[in-house]
């Protein structure tokens, strides 16, 4: 039996409105993300899970929280799953970024990638056989779907605050 994937983004922050760049500081969901995460868990009521996975971040473990609630299920954290180091950029107005150089202080795609591939292997070999819901960010979701499909990271739209979508291991 293959390991089931339910990838997911966390609810909006507070930084994701006003689109300040959080990368991997701890942010805050806002009222529309947790009505969003509440959102999730409703549709996702009637998924069986045998765990569910957060990013260490705050923002997604406070969404998985409110979805694991209903499954009576523990979240497990892992730093695997933490959006992509943005250094520099951190804190910045996103939209004031456009043409500036990137610094050199960014988690680099490389490296983005290769994380990708670990948490990919950490689901498959610690949850073998399983139904696995797992909640991250926009970037790190894009790199674990680019690496499992073996596509470029332009080439995987975008998640939405709480998306899933669903890898079959």
């Amino acid at each position: 039996m293959n390991t089931l994937l339910f990838l997911a983004r966390h609810g909006e922050t507070v930084d994701n409105a006003a689109q300040i760049m959080q990368g991997q500081t701890q942010g805050q969901m806002n009222d529309i993300g947790r009505q969003q995460a509440a959102q999730l868990r409703n549709e996702l009521a009637d998924k069986q899970f045998d765990a569910v996975i957060a990013s260490d971040l705050y923002r997604s473990v406070e969404t998985a929280e409110i979805v694991a609630g209903s499954h009576g299920l523990p979240v497990v954290t892992t730093p695997l799953l933490r959006e992509r180091d943005w250094g520099s950029f951190t804190g910045r107005y996103i939209p004031s970024l456009k043409n500036e150089p990137w610094p050199d202080d960014i988690e680099s795609l490389d490296a983005l990638l290769a994380r990708a591939a670990r948490f990919l292997d950490f689901v498959r070999r610690d949850y073998a056989g399983k139904r696995v819901l797992a909640v991250g960010h926009g970037i790190i979701n894009k790199a674990i779907q680019a690496v499992f499909y073996g596509k470029q990271m332009r080439e995987v739209e975008r998640m939405t605050n709480c998306e899933v979508r669903i890898l079959e291991l």
